[in-house]
Formats: C-alpha cells, sequence, structure tokens
C-alpha cells in the first residue's frame, strides 16, 4: 500500500539526547497511510558523530538520513534540512526533546486549510535544584499564546508544507544562526508570503530544562535577544523608526510591576523579562549590536 511520507527534521550540536528524541519518532503511532522519514543535521565541525547517528537510526528502524552541516550556525542546519527532505510535508523537532507518542498524528490532523502548525514544547525540570519560581512561571515552555501573533511561532515543534516553502522561497536567515530568532524571522515572513497558521496544543514534546537555563540571567538575555530580533521585523515592516521611543516606557513599566511584585517571584519575573523584551528593542534602535546567544 502506498503511504504519504511525512519528514521529520532534528539539527543537532553534539547532544547525547539525540537518542532519546530519535527513539520518541520511533515510537510514534502513525495515522493510517502515513510514514515517517528523518533527516538529522549535524551542525558540528566535523562528521565524527554521523556512524553513531546513522546506527541509532538503523537500531530503531528509522529511515534516516544524516547531512553535515558544518557552519556551527543553526540557521544552516536549519536549511540543510529543508534542503534534504523530500516529503511534502516536513516537522521540526529539537533534539533535546522527547516527542508524544500520538505528537505526529495530532499535527497531521491539523494541517487542513494550513501551511503551518505548531504544536506545544512543554519544559520538564528534573533537576532539584531548580528554583521554585521558575516552575511556577513555567518560563521555558513554547506554546501560543492568546495575545501572539499566529506566525509568532517556533521551530520546537511545528509541522511544513515544503511546496509552500520551496514556492515562496523562504530560507533561514544566516545572519541570525548565532544570534537566535531565525525561527520567528522565518515564521514572519511566511506569514507575509500569505501562510496560514495553525495550533494544535494537544501535540506536544517535551524537553528537560537544564540548571544552567533555570537562571534569570538566562532568561533575561533571551528575552533581550527576542526584543533586538522583534525590531529587526519592525524595520523591515517600516514601522521601526520611533519604535525604541515606544519600548522605553513599557520597559520601565514593566520594571516599575516587577519590583512591586518581588514578593511573588513568579509573577515579578515575568513583568522583569517582558521588560527585558522592550529593552532590547530600545537597545537595537540605538544601535547596539545583537546579542549572539548561539555566538560560543
Amino acid at each position: 500500500m502506498n503511504t504519504e511520507p511525512v519528514c521529520v527534521c532534528v539539527c543537532t550540536y553534539r547532544r547525547p539526547s539525540l537518542t532519546q528524541a530519535l527513539a520518541s519518532i520511533a515510537s510514534q503511532q502513525l495515522p493510517s497511510g502515513i510514514s515517517l522519514r528523518v533527516v538529522v543535521a549535524d551542525n558540528d565541525g566535523d562528521d565524527a558523530k554521523r556512524k553513531s547517528i546513522e546506527s541509532d537510526g538503523f537500531a530503531l528502524g528509522l529511515d534516516l538520513t544524516y547531512v553535515h552541516a558544518p557552519e556551527r550556525n543553526i540557521s544552516t542546519a536549519r536549511n540543510a534540512c529543508l534542503d534534504a527532505a523530500t516529503s511534502d510535508w516536513i516537522v521540526f523537532m529539537d533534539d533535546d526533546e522527547v516527542a508524544a507518542p500520538d505528537w505526529i498524528a495530532t499535527l497531521i490532523a491539523k494541517r487542513d486549510g494550513h501551511e503551518i502548525v505548531f504544536g506545544t514544547s512543554q519544559a520538564l525540570y528534573p533537576d532539584p535544584r531548580t528554583p521554585r519560581w521558575v516552575i511556577e512561571g513555567d518560563l521555558h515552555s513554547n506554546r501560543i499564546e492568546g495575545n501572539d501573533a499566529p506566525w509568532n511561532g517556533y521551530t520546537a515543534n511545528v509541522l511544513i508544507n515544503r511546496q509552500f516553502v520551496r514556492d515562496a522561497r523562504l530560507r533561514f536567515a544566516i545572519e541570525l544562526g548565532k544570534i537566535g530568532g531565525e525561527d520567528t524571522m522565518f515564521f514572519f515572513q511566511a506569514h507575509e508570503a500569505g501562510a496560514r497558521f495553525g495550533y494544535a496544543p494537544s501535540a506536544l514534546v517535551y524537553e528537560d530544562t537544564s540548571i544552567s537555563r533555570a537562571r534569570f540571567r538566562w532568561l533575561a538575555l533571551r528575552r533581550f535577544r527576542s526584543g533586538q530580533v522583534h525590531h529587526m521585523l519592525l524595520m523591515k515592516k517600516g514601522n521601526g523608526r520611533f519604535s525604541g521611543l515606544r519600548a522605553l516606557p513599557k520597559a520601565l513599566i514593566c520594571f516599575a510591576q516587577a519590583t512591586i511584585l518581588l514578593p511573588w517571584r513568579a509573577r515579578s519575573a515575568k513583568s522583569a523579562l517582558r521588560g527585558m523584551l522592550h529593552a532590547g528593542v530600545v537597545c537595537s534602535a540605538l544601535g547596539v549590536a545583537p546579542y549572539q546567544e548561539y555566538g560560543a
């Protein structure tokens, strides 16, 4: 019986957790008529991991293609996945995530009438040293909130129509590959090209949050960078000229709220992080160089 292939794309860089990610792909409970292929884009400087990755794929019974994308630039790896995929629909997940058994089926059930469908990336906090306010605030999960633009998503969990991407000539921006936010820019450009976006909140992948990321500094720098990328988007839309002036009072209000809410750490942190996003817009408008989240 002929089946429709769906290609799962995973970009990786020296993470042992890739094996668990691949195992969760192999365990998918697929709808009738759907089969899976896997592309792993290795962003390391050499292909030393090729044999172990291909061996894992073989042991798990996966139809796996290894691609070496050695620029140590996440956009290079994502573009390599776009080039290596051969199916009409592709899915991105991260190499430190584990997918629920019905993940692919839930995304596919939502694709009619959409070119791009986001799922939910649910953060887990297994380290007992994780601060309570981080867990309560759930500050590392990726989901579409009520006030979010429908295109303001992520590659941590997304189904994409590859033909639309090809027709619109969409690529992940190389210049953002060490800064971060390349996925935000990609989906914004897809929106500008006419893509229709859907959301399947119950299409779940899970990601363990390391203790090094469960810190206010890490979160603040990421939000600051997000603000800088947001300013880039405003410039592309022609709305960036006075964005710094508009963002400054917003940042100050958020920081004031964070101070008032200090007894409630999770709420205070959310306000402060919102302030850091606006601060990123202000600094980008003033010409401050983008923070390179993946520069190291």
